[in-house]
């Protein structure tokens, strides 16, 4: 077995997840990552083998059903005898404006962005309490903080993740388990890549460093969190959005 810490990372097919599942890799970690297809996430496994040459357990998991997302990482944990690290990072946007926000975009985004964290961390604590060692870190988002109209279902999803964060943090930090997230700000990705000129502008004129994030600005905040460095900093926020807001 090999000697490399695992590190266990959701919605890795693509977008900042799949930026942070390789940033991992290259700093040694072997990963179980899941997605939505199995063909997507089997891709990204590929691809991430043959960059780092880690070994990589890759699954489609739906996250917003409590036993897949708790069964994953059970196999995770069982496949390679520990997990060191596990990065919440699917999420999905159903947006809306209150008055017209149907039960099942509300239901749907709170199932995926926050239950599905609630259940991959309850099933992570086992294998870390009996390490006595643990990295949990939480992809939250800006709006948490700030706010963001048509987006109540999301705002909400994340600003519970970053409550369970600390609360959590709070229960296990006697165990050697660091409980932490990430909030990140708008960060160019294949959605904000469709946007206009005109969109695109005015979303960088309220950032005060002029541009938008990339993928890497995140996956560095991850992977710092995740290192022997960040062992002293548990329940907090750490927030990578250029300044948009303070």
């Amino acid at each position: 077995m090999s000697d490399n810490k695992i590190a266990l990372v959701t919605g890795a097919s693509r977008g900042i997840g799949n930026v942070v599942a390789k940033q991992l890799a290259a700093a040694g970690f072997n990963l179980a990552i899941c997605g939505t297809t199995q063909a997507t996430i089997d891709k990204a496994a590929e691809e991430i083998r043959a960059a780092s040459g880690v070994e990589v357990l890759a699954k489609a998991v739906d996250v917003s059903d409590r036993d897949q997302m708790q069964g994953f990482v059970q196999e995770a944990a069982k496949h390679f005898g520990r997990l060191d690290v596990l990065v919440n990072n699917a999420g999905i946007t159903r947006d809306n404006l209150s008055m017209r926000m149907k039960p099942d975009d509300w239901s749907a985004v709170i199932d995926t962005n926050l239950s599905s964290v609630f259940n991959a961390m309850q099933a992570a604590l086992k294998p870390m309490m009996r390490a006595r060692a643990g990295r949990i870190i939480n992809i939250s988002s800006v709006v948490a903080g700030m706010g963001n109209p048509g987006q109540l279902n999301y705002c909400a999803s994340k600003g519970g993740v970053e409550a369970m964060t600390r609360s959590l943090a709070r229960e296990v930090g006697s165990r050697g388990i660091t409980v932490n997230a990430v909030a990140p700000g708008f960060i160019a990705t294949d959605m904000t890549a469709d946007l206009g000129d005109d969109a695109h502008a005015k979303l960088t004129g309220q950032i005060p460093l002029g541009r938008l994030g990339q993928p890497e600005d995140i996956a560095a905040a991850v992977a710092f969190l995740a290192s022997d460095a960040a062992g002293y900093i548990t329940g907090q926020v750490l927030h990578v959005n250029g300044g948009m807001y303070m």
